[in-house]
């Protein structure tokens, strides 16, 4: 392994643990409607667990209504039932074979918990990524302690992962930042 390999492989698991905490953001209501909040649930289909927009079409009435058009009649009321078992706090409307999910609206007090909740987030990946620096520094080491690079090489290259953890902590608290402000506009 050289130092090249290591810092693509590290900027592959950084740019993943962006997205892992930007999927983990979505899941966090704001009070507007979007469709990937109900990605997280599952129904049954076909002996499967599958998740809802595999087995129906899933858009935007309006900023705070979700609507759910299953594929067939028949999952209409296994979908309405797993949105209201989810842990979302959502309470399904069934019109028919369409389904509205309306969001209800947020008060100051939950507002702020969920703050906390995204500033926790925020937290995990930061650590996530402080783990990803230790691990590529050892890798280096490594390779410094078996003499395939020199001393200079291997500064150069913890200065070159120390920049790219930088980078993504300053990605990571610019996400944070524009979540908590999404929560708290009125």
């Amino acid at each position: 392994m050289s130092i090249a390999d290591i810092k693509k492989t590290l900027e592959q698991k950084t740019a993943r643990s962006i997205e892992a905490f930007k999927g983990e953001l979505q899941k966090i209501r704001t009070g507007r409607a979007h469709p990937g909040i109900l990605d997280q649930v599952h129904v049954e289909y076909y002996g499967q667990m599958v998740s809802i927009s595999q087995v129906a079409n899933v858009s935007l009435l309006d900023a705070r209504t979700i609507s759910v058009q299953p594929w067939e009649k028949a999952m209409a009321p296994k979908i309405e039932k797993a949105i209201r078992e989810s842990e979302l706090g959502l309470n399904p409307a069934s019109l028919g074979d369409l389904l509205r999910v309306p969001m209800p609206a947020l008060t100051e007090e939950r507002r702020k918990d969920l703050t906390k909740v995204v500033r926790n987030e925020g937290e995990d990946a930061r650590v996530a990524v402080r783990n990803l620096r230790r691990d590529a520094n050892e890798q280096v080491k490594r390779l410094l302690k078996d003499k395939q690079i020199g001393e200079d090489d291997e500064r150069r290259a913890q200065d070159d992962v120390q920049r790219l953890i930088d980078r993504t902590i300053a990605e990571i608290d610019r996400l944070v930042h524009g979540k908590e402000a999404e929560i708290l506009a009125v």
